[in-house]
């Protein structure tokens, strides 16, 4: 019933308009002229004006035509850069970029699925409960979109967010949460040449406490990462000043509380021993969610998968979405796998019959709530 060379041609027509993180106004324009043609009520929220975005969150609703309960369909509409210019290429069933920026499947292949099923409802005269729609900006980057999103204007209790990798059928119930820490090694400045033992610098503090944290794949619930390292100077002058941007992610709130204080005493620990000081920030970018595998969404997507014969798994995620956000605002929400390959590089592809598929499961569990 959907109609896969629309489908495919609106998925070409939106990862050719530019829309990177907090410049998503073109494209929630488009989208926004789209579902109202569609019939849909649609309000732009003030979130942008909050995260100094161009746009808002693009919000509708689709009146029911039946008693069903009221769901609710989120993708995002920011893409991470390189972006702009986005050149599609098909290759044997695939679609590329051409090699020189992402492709944008994060998350547009997840916008043109909700919006090509809502287009074959609305054509069909399908029956339907009340179907609302989240597109968000922001998301990249902190989740911004979704945690700003007023949720006042929300009837559903029940989300289904389609921006992960996996095949259609992939179910996400489980989310980490994330802390962001910041560090500053606070050292003492000397001429590195004539008096470098009054000196104290930063970057051996640094090199004491990096060497001293666990890192990387902390268990099979918890990850640390370095994202960057900022200081030093010329060679003859003992570094008085390094900051490191680091994060720490956990499927458990307490394995990340663990982690991140584990963390911050290693560099508390450093900046002792050489006589500095460390100034360490701990800020939590959102918690982790954990959905039921009996949960009623869970069952739902199952059903409507094996309707459509695609295999289904349960799985839990090491990246955070705002499926997280979701759930701690009250809309129970699971992330759905819609086939992304390689997202937030230049190999990024989508292969069309997972766009297929999953517009054709987004028709399904709207049906299924009818």
């Amino acid at each position: 019933m959907i109609n896969e060379k629309r489908l495919l041609e609106r998925f070409l027509k939106y990862v050719q308009i530019d829309s990177p993180t907090k410049e998503e106004l073109e494209f929630a324009l488009v989208l926004k002229k789209e579902l109202e043609e569609l019939g849909l009520e649609v309000t732009m929220d003030d979130a942008g004006e909050k995260v100094g975005s161009n746009s808002g969150n693009v919000i509708a609703r689709l009146k029911g035509t039946t008693g069903g309960e009221a769901i609710l369909f989120s993708s995002h509409m920011d893409t991470v850069s390189p972006s702009r210019g986005v050149k599609p290429v098909i290759k044997d069933g695939v679609i590329y970029s051409d090699g020189t920026t992402i492709l944008g499947g994060d998350d547009k292949a997840g916008i043109a699925a909700v919006m090509e099923a809502l287009e074959t409802i609305k054509e069909n005269d399908i029956p339907h409960g009340t179907i609302e729609v989240a597109f968000t900006i922001f998301e990249e980057g902190g989740l911004f979109g979704a945690k700003n999103l007023d949720y006042s204007k929300l009837e559903a209790k029940k989300a289904f967010v389609l921006d992960s990798g996996g095949d259609p059928g992939t179910i996400i119930v489980q989310g980490p949460a994330q802390n962001k820490i910041d560090i500053k090694f606070i050292g003492k400045e000397a001429h590195a040449g004539v008096a470098p033992e009054t000196g104290i610098s930063a970057i051996q503090m640094a090199g004491e406490a990096i060497s001293n944290m666990k890192l990387l794949r902390i268990d099979e619930e918890t990850t640390a990462n370095l994202g960057s390292i900022e200081g030093g100077g010329p060679t003859n002058i003992v570094t008085k000043e390094v900051i490191i941007h680091a994060e720490a992610r956990s499927l458990s709130n307490e394995k990340l509380a663990e982690q991140s204080n584990h963390m911050k005493k290693c560099c508390e620990e450093a900046a002792l021993k050489f006589g500095g000081k460390a100034e360490v920030s701990i800020e939590n970018a959102y918690g982790a969610f954990k959905i039921d595998e009996d949960h009623s969404l869970v069952k739902s997507v199952e059903a409507v998968c094996e309707k459509l014969g695609f295999p289904t798994k349960k799985i839990a995620s090491g990246g955070g979405s705002d499926t997280n956000i979701f759930n701690a605002n009250g809309v129970e929400a699971i992330n759905l796998g819609i086939g992304e390959r390689k997202p937030h590089t230049l190999e990024e592809h989508l292969h069309i019959v997972d766009l297929e598929n999953a517009s054709k499961m987004a028709l399904e569990i709207m049906k299924h709530y009818a």
